[in-house]
């Protein structure tokens, strides 16, 4: 199965926000419960470093980055977000995305990426090693979901090209 990657456009909102309705769905995906408008994900994530995976003509995965911080010492530093459609998981779209993620968040001089995963997010979190990125710590009891605790994974990749 061939996958390209290409910018994510305003024109693949209905694809992503199915995706992300699905990750959502997951209870492991997210602590969102609900999925924004456009004009709510657009102003969250990093205009230059997004990303959408197609099969055939198909949006079946994407991945963003969002500012960990309004401070200036931390512009280089930014979250990453990876979600690839039920149907089209164990494919290996996500390190596709991730790794197209990476290479142009360094472009983009970003020198640390972060990522925050549920500790049921095995796949997430085994995909994050994967491609580059270390555990850093749990984070214990970090947030509520439907009344129920959540441990997150604190993962981390630095640059080796942008000190």
């Amino acid at each position: 199965m061939e996958t390209v990657v290409k910018r994510l456009t305003r024109s693949d909102w209905s694809s992503v926000s199915k995706i992300y309705k699905e990750g959502i769905a997951t209870g492991i995906a997210t602590f969102e419960t609900e999925v924004p408008n456009w004009k709510q994900w657009d102003a969250k994530y990093i205009s230059a470093c997004r990303f959408v995976a197609l099969v055939k003509t198909k949006v079946v995965g994407f991945a963003v980055l969002s500012a960990v911080s309004k401070r200036d010492v931390y512009k280089g530093v930014a979250e990453v977000s990876v979600y690839v459609s039920n149907e089209f998981k164990g494919n290996h779209i996500g390190e596709t995305l991730l790794k197209r993620l990476v290479k142009e968040s360094e472009i983009n001089e970003f020198w640390t990426l972060q990522a925050s995963i549920f500790s049921e997010n095995i796949a997430s979190i085994n995909l994050h090693l994967k491609c580059g990125f270390r555990l850093v710590g749990i984070r214990e009891n970090i947030g509520q979901l439907h009344g129920k605790w959540y441990d997150n994974h604190f993962l981390e990749r630095r640059s080796r090209k942008i000190n």
